[in-house]
């Protein structure tokens, strides 16, 4: 599943990747005002569309409820669409639930294995403030809280019941699997940074955003 807003030139390369692997794909155009949508159209994707712009929190609970509408949903992946990810690493997600009687997969960057090329100081010092913030607020032992590429059972992803629809969105996943005990693991994955997702979206008041929506979240 691939939420997308004005993803149009780094759309194309991280379907190409996608549509090689033996799963069904799902873009979420949320509101894009650029050619996402067409970007999306040149593969054989399902495409779904918010007419206006939600936040990425609403386009995951857009594919989540889509996805788990599907008989033969098992699993759900959730992948950003600026490029950040490595398809390479999907498979061993899966492969993780499938074996490891596990409810969740969740990508770390900043774990044993992992990988952050490019990443900018800011937002590393931001990533590793969030990180410490969730573990006390949740007692999940986690070593990456906004890592945007995670792997559900569909009994897994229908309980998730996303209602934060920006940025806080990533701390209210976390904050249900441990209100409903699930069972998860964390598992090494690569995020290049490049100047693309270093201009669209890490800058230093993006950082400062993700700490004010999580620290709001935990007070709803």
């Amino acid at each position: 599943m691939v939420p997308a807003f004005n993803e149009g030139p780094a759309l194309a390369a991280v379907l190409a990747d996608l549509v090689r692997l033996p799963y069904r794909v799902v873009v979420v155009d949320d509101g894009s005002a650029d050619d996402t949508a067409a970007q999306a159209g040149r593969f054989d994707v399902c495409l779904l569309r918010h007419i206006w712009n939600l936040g990425q929190g609403a386009a995951l609970a857009t594919g989540i409820s889509y996805a788990l509408g599907l008989p033969a949903t098992r699993y759900v992946v959730t992948f950003d669409a600026d490029g950040q990810h490595s398809a390479a690493d999907i498979s061993q997600m899966i492969t993780a639930l499938e074996t490891g009687g596990l409810d969740v997969v969740l990508g770390t960057r900043f774990g044993r294995d992992g990988s952050a090329r490019g990443i900018p100081f800011v937002r590393r010092l931001t990533l590793r403030l969030g990180t410490a913030f969730t573990r006390l607020t949740t007692g999940l032992c986690l070593t990456d809280t906004h890592n945007g590429m995670r792997a559900f059972t569909a009994a897994a992803a229908g309980q998730m019941m996303i209602t934060q629809n920006r940025m806080a969105h990533a701390s209210e996943i976390l904050s249900r699997i441990a209100e409903l005990g699930l069972r998860y693991r964390e598992l090494p994955v690569t995020i290049s940074y490049d100047g693309y997702s270093a201009a669209k979206g890490q800058r230093s008041i993006d950082a400062v955003t993700i700490l004010w929506d999580i620290a709001t979240s935990r007070m709803r």
